[in-house]
């Protein structure tokens, strides 16, 4: 898991915050990525996530029943003298009783990779936002417990950032997502920019293409300007960290855009450097 968080747009939790900050974002990190991993077909071969959960082995690449079965020792996390049997959920319990945290957002996060398994295209943006509620709003909802600070407008600030965290990672994934028979580009903007489900497995993206991610790549930052007075709205190590978040994402626009939009040879990825810079330009925006 720690070499999964090293390779995300974002600071999951970086050396400066609080050692207890750290633990309690790295255990909603590995439940996050856990779960993706399940919903991506990921998990580690031989089936032993499937015998933690009570499964066979042979039922490992059975996603809907690996995510019912990881849905029902997440219920084990809330009750007073819940024993969970995957070690990642163990590690998760006491991150919520410490905080309080409710069950809706980890119970979110498993109804999108359910979403996964049943809807690989979406016909229009709201209903890319709509999954992006499940999929991606509900870490920013367990950052802001985990610290302390929701309020309605900073959940609302929160969501839009996450929002467009997931969208930058859908461009930058076109053709990884593709191969999984998904594709997140809306079906009404390939309609309109003239982009065929062809043009997303060629070897480099033609003009149409490129217009196309360069759009859904500016409404993505649209959201990261709506959500950007979150960081402003706290202080401190949190206030970095945040920052970190907001940067992450302006950073991965900017590999994008140097790219040329062309997202297809491979995911355009920032470097440190860039992601530093942005950090420094976000603080001294929100400072």
């Amino acid at each position: 898991m720690l070499d999964k968080a090293a390779h995300e747009n974002f600071p999951v939790a970086p050396f400066f915050l609080p050692r207890a900050w750290r633990t309690d974002l790295m255990a909603v990190y590995g439940y996050a990525r856990l779960v993706d991993d399940i919903g991506d077909g990921d998990l580690a071969p031989g089936g032993a996530d499937a015998e933690l959960l009570g499964l066979d082995r042979d039922r490992a690449g059975d996603a809907l029943a690996m995510l019912d079965a990881f849905e029902a020792d997440l219920h084990r996390v809330f009750q007073p003298f819940g024993e969970p049997r995957h070690p990642l959920l163990a590690a998760l319990r006491p991150t919520v009783h410490r905080h309080g945290l409710t069950p809706e957002p980890f119970r979110g996060l498993i109804e999108a990779n359910r979403q996964d398994q049943r809807i690989r295209r979406y016909a229009t943006y709201q209903e890319l936002l709509d999954y992006c509620e499940l999929s991606a709003n509900p870490v920013g909802r367990l950052v802001l417990g985990i610290t302390g600070t929701a309020s309605p407008e900073r959940i609302r600030h929160s969501d839009a950032i996450c929002t467009a965290l997931q969208i930058i990672e859908h461009l930058q994934d076109v053709s990884e997502d593709l191969r999984r028979d998904r594709v997140y580009l809306p079906a009404e903007d390939m309609k309109r920019f003239g982009v065929t489900e062809a043009d997303l497995a060629a070897p480099r993206g033609g003009a149409r293409l490129r217009a196309l991610v360069a759009k859904e790549a500016e409404r993505a930052a649209a959201l990261l300007n709506e959500g950007t007075p979150l960081v402003g709205s706290v202080h401190g190590r949190l206030k970095v960290l945040l920052a970190g978040f907001v940067a992450g994402g302006r950073a991965a626009l900017r590999a994008v855009a140097a790219a040329g939009h062309d997202v297809l040879p491979g995911p355009p990825r920032p470097t440190k450097l860039s992601l530093l810079r942005e950090v420094g330009a976000t603080l001294r925006r929100e400072g």
